[in-house]
């Protein structure tokens, strides 16, 4: 009987061919014992054994090459994603804004270390970052221990064409930011374990992580257009730096989209050297600081009493006197003293016609057509830093007069800029987006205000900038319109609003002509506590300071975004008598 036959039933035929086998060996085994001839009997034995090992080779091998073949790796030979790992990101164009670099950890061994005076001297000299007493500590301790890491291949081979003995070093995955400081608050940064904690980074941590196992195929295209950006950067930092500004920001949206094509906040910041960074400088101005906007608002009140019908582009305000609404006794910066049509009282930026209308409208509506244009909570966006704003407790006179020129509620810049997107596409409350869309995708979005009070509303900012106090941002070919800002800061100190300490901006729109559904974008430039100088003589308002970045601004973009510049079309309201330019409010 052959041990095949003891196989348990049913057994595969491999598993018996193996029994079989072994079966034979053994009978060849006791058949050079009865011959007695022990030398085959040793040369099967070895043949055995060398066949096992063979054979234990092959299944290794084989093994090998199916782990090398078939594991899980994205189409270029990335690696499935390990902890920390994150794919690029790059802006609409294509262009890197993060990526992951093979980085290294310098460890000292002092076991291998032949002379450790020569080698702390040697290290010293390489690495002057790196305090004395930390040295010290590494290199003439009992145990392995690490020194430094973050170093780039150059860094390493550096350190290692010393030949310094018991100097190792370890493989440690980087994130790098080839731009440096630019657009760094909209890109953000990661912890060292790969966790993203701001800005683009943290807002799209999954993605990023998932897209690690894909290489450069997987790259997540964001919003941003780096020519848009770098344009943006420069004049609002040298406007920053010019009116010695506290804190500057610089937003450009595209209004039917959302989609964020530039953002600045000033003070910045080098994510690639966080740790020389002061939280001043690593603040998103433009998500996570509130502003009384000031003057800007009167656009959405004045959108607001055209919706409702409360006024129409040629209704009349007195606005001789000053005007009391609630506690409040209301003046203009420079009064007009006159009676001033709907377009006037925008041109001028009067307090007091905006008061009036507020009053027309009511609190009720007011503060629910506030409500409907996002200015009642956090901008809808994929930044965690979007901030919630500060608004009336109680929506009686008081706040109706305050809130309807700016005063009595902050908002982030970015919730700004999302109302006034509502005020310029058409009516709709678009959502803004640090992700690029798709070519000619306009998102549904719900309604705020009717097409009709969103065309009227183009020409009337147009008006401002021909004929108003945003004259400044005028440029030539492009129908830029838009709206100043002042409002004054509220002091603790003085329990009051002090009058040396101004947010000063301009939000503007380009082009104001052509159809709702043509392309159009936002622009706005804020300044934090600007000072005047010779050149504004002495005024820090937002027609003054912010209006003329914004404008150069427009000038420099406009061909990345493929505006031309036409001969300028003047629209009825423009026609409206031409306000004084010295508020710029």
């Amino acid at each position: 009987m052959s041990l095949a036959n003891l196989a348990p039933g049913g057994a595969p035929a491999a598993w018996r061919w193996l029994i079989e086998r072994v079966w034979r060996l053994e009978h060849a085994f006791e058949r050079s014992r009865a011959a007695a001839r022990p030398e085959d009997d040793t040369r099967i034995r070895i043949f055995f054994v060398m066949a096992i090992f063979g054979l234990a080779f092959t299944v290794l091998a084989l093994g090998a090459t199916w782990a090398a073949v078939f594991s899980k790796v994205g189409g270029n030979g990335y690696l499935a994603s390990t902890d920390g790992a994150r794919g690029d990101l790059v802006d609409r164009n294509g262009q890197l804004l993060a990526v992951d670099l093979t980085h290294y950890a310098l460890y000292i061994n002092p076991k291998d270390v032949w002379d450790a005076k020569a080698t702390r001297k040697a290290l010293a000299k390489a690495l002057p970052q790196v305090p004395a007493k930390r040295l010290d500590q590494v290199v003439f301790a009992d145990r392995r221990g690490f020194l430094v890491g973050g170093m780039t291949p150059a860094e390493k081979d550096a350190i290692f064409d010393l030949g310094l003995p018991g100097v190792e070093f370890e493989e440690q995955a980087a994130r790098v930011y080839p731009l440096g400081a630019s657009a760094a608050h909209f890109i953000g940064f990661v912890d060292k374990g790969g966790k993203g904690l701001s800005g683009a980074e943290k807002a799209l941590d999954k993605p990023v992580r998932d897209a690690a196992a894909k290489g450069p195929d997987g790259a997540i295209p964001l919003s941003i257009d780096l020519r848009v950006q770098a344009a943006l950067e420069d004049e609002v930092r040298k406007a920053a730096i010019e009116f010695q500004a506290k804190d500057a920001v610089g937003i450009v949206t595209n209004v039917h989209t959302g989609e964020i094509l530039g953002l600045v906040s000033y003070p910045d910041y080098d994510p690639n050297q966080l740790n020389q960074a002061s939280a001043e400088q690593m603040t998103n101005h433009a998500a996570a600081s509130v502003y009384e906007m000031g003057s800007t608002f009167k656009a959405f009140t004045v959108a607001i009493g055209l919706d409702t019908g409360a006024a129409t582009p040629a209704s009349t305000f007195d606005a001789r006197e000053p005007f009391k609404l609630g506690y409040r006794t209301i003046h203009d910066f420079h009064a007009a003293r006159k009676i001033l049509t709907l377009v006037e009282v925008f041109q001028h930026s009067s307090n007091i016609g905006t008061a009036m209308l507020a009053e027309r409208i009511g609190g009720e509506r007011l503060s629910r057509y506030f409500n409907a244009l996002g200015l009642t909570r956090p901008a809808k966006v994929e930044l965690l830093e979007s901030a919630r704003p500060l608004t009336p407790k109680k929506w009686d006179d008081d706040a109706v007069a305050s809130t309807s020129f700016g005063h009595g509620i902050n908002v982030s810049p970015l919730a700004l800029a999302q109302a006034m997107g509502a005020l310029l596409n058409g009516g709709t409350l678009q959502p803004l987006t640090i992700h690029k869309l798709p070519q000619g995708v306009r998102p549904e979005a719900p309604r705020a205000i009717s097409e009709e009070t969103s065309q009227q509303m183009l020409q009337i900012m147009r008006a401002n900038v021909t004929g108003g106090s945003g004259k400044s941002a005028n440029i030539p070919g492009l129908s830029v319109g838009g709206k100043t800002g002042t409002g004054e800061k509220y002091d603790p100190a003085i329990r009051g609003y002090n009058h040396q300490r101004q947010v000063s901006s301009f939000a503007a729109v380009f082009p104001t002509e052509g159809a709702l559904e043509a392309d159009r974008y936002f622009v706005l430039v804020l300044l934090d506590e600007p000072k005047g100088n010779a050149k504004t003589h002495g005024f820090s308002t937002g027609g003054w300071v912010s209006a003329p970045a914004a404008g150069r601004v427009i000038d420099r973009i406009a061909p990345f975004l493929g505006v031309r510049r036409q001969t300028d079309i003047f629209t009825v309201a423009a026609q409206q008598p031409k306000a004084a330019p010295e508020a710029g409010l």
